[in-house]
C-alpha cells in the first residue's frame, strides 16, 4: 500500500458532529479531502450550508444534518439520515461536547448530569446506533474528541475535567467491545485557536498561553484535524483504545490560575 493510500479514506462515509465551526469543521474538510463523504451535523443548519459547498467542491458528496446530540431522537434521525442518504457509514467523529471553568459550591447535581449527557453519553449512544452499520459495511472507526482537561488537575474544571476523563475511560473500554471490526480512539486538544476563543481572548493572556506551551503557539483546528485523519486513516489500523494528545508539549494549563 503506497503512502497516499495509507492515508485515504476514499469510499468512506463519516458522520461529524459539531460540524459547523472549530475543529469539527476542519475535520469534515480533511476527511473529504482526503476521500471520503461527510455528513455534516450540528444544532444550527445555517452553520452548515458553507461547510457542504466545500466539501462539494472537493469532488465529494455532503449531507448536511440539524442535531443537538443530546436529544435521543434526533441522535437516531442523523444515523437514520445517513444511512438513507449514502447506503453505509465507516466514520464517527464525536466532537460535539463542550463545556467550561465551574465553582463545585455552585454547579448543581442536575448541571453536572447535564455536563456528563452532552460529553459522554451522547458519545456513548452515538456510537451504539453507528456500530451495526459500521460491522455491515465491513469495519469502522470512532475518533472522539476529548481535551487535556481530562489530565490535568487545576482549579474550577471538576465538571468538564470530569466529564472528559470518563470520555477517555469509555473510549479505552469501547475499543476494547467493538474490536476487531471497528476502532475507537480520541484525539485530546490543548488550547485551539478557535474563532470562539479568539473572540474572548485578550492579547496578554495569549501571550501567556503561548509562553506556557512548549511549541510556544496555540494549536489550530488543523492540526487536531490532522491527528483526526491519521486515527481514521489505514496508517493507524493497529490503534485502537489510545487517547492522542495533541497539545504542543503542555503538561499543565497554568493560565487558568
Amino acid at each position: 500500500m503506497s503512502l497516499a493510500q495509507r492515508f485515504s479514506l476514499k469510499g468512506s462515509v463519516a458522520i461529524v458532529t459539531g460540524a459547523g465551526r472549530g475543529i469539527g469543521r476542519a475535520i469534515a474538510l480533511c476527511y473529504a479531502e482526503a476521500g471520503a463523504d461527510v455528513v455534516c451535523s450540528a444544532r444550527t443548519r445555517a452553520d452548515l450550508h458553507s461547510l457542504v459547498s466545500e466539501i462539494e467542491g472537493l469532488g465529494q458528496r455532503a449531507l448536511a444534518v440539524p442535531c443537538d446530540v443530546s436529544d435521543d431522537a434526533q441522535r437516531r434521525a442523523l444515523v437514520e439520515q445517513s444511512l438513507q442518504h449514502f447506503g453505509r457509514l465507516t466514520h464517527l467523529v464525536n466532537n460535539a461536547g463542550g463545556g467550561g471553568p465551574n465553582d463545585p459550591l455552585q454547579l448543581s447535581a442536575q448541571e453536572l448530569l447535564q455536563m456528563l449527557d452532552f460529553n459522554v453519553v451522547s458519545t456513548y449512544a452515538l456510537s451504539q446506533l453507528c456500530v451495526p452499520a459500521m460491522r455491515e459495511s465491513g469495519g469502522g472507526n470512532i475518533l472522539n474528541i476529548s481535551s487535556v482537561a481530562a489530565r490535568y488537575a487545576q482549579r474550577h474544571f471538576s465538571a468538564y475535567g470530569s466529564a472528559k476523563a470518563a470520555l477517555n475511560q469509555l473510549t479505552r473500554l469501547l475499543a476494547q467491545d467493538f474490536a476487531p471490526q471497528v476502532r475507537v480512539n480520541a484525539v485530546a486538544p490543548g488550547p485551539v485557536l478557535t474563532d470562539a476563543l479568539h473572540q474572548v481572548m485578550s492579547s496578554d493572556m495569549r501571550q501567556v498561553m503561548e509562553r506556557a506551551t512548549p511549541l510556544k503557539r496555540l494549536g489550530t483546528p488543523q492540526d487536531i484535524a490532522d491527528a483526526a485523519l491519521f486515527l481514521a486513516s489505514p496508517a493507524s489500523s493497529w490503534v485502537t483504545g489510545k487517547v492522542l494528545e495533541i497539545d504542543g508539549g503542555a503538561e499543565s494549563s497554568v493560565w487558568l490560575d
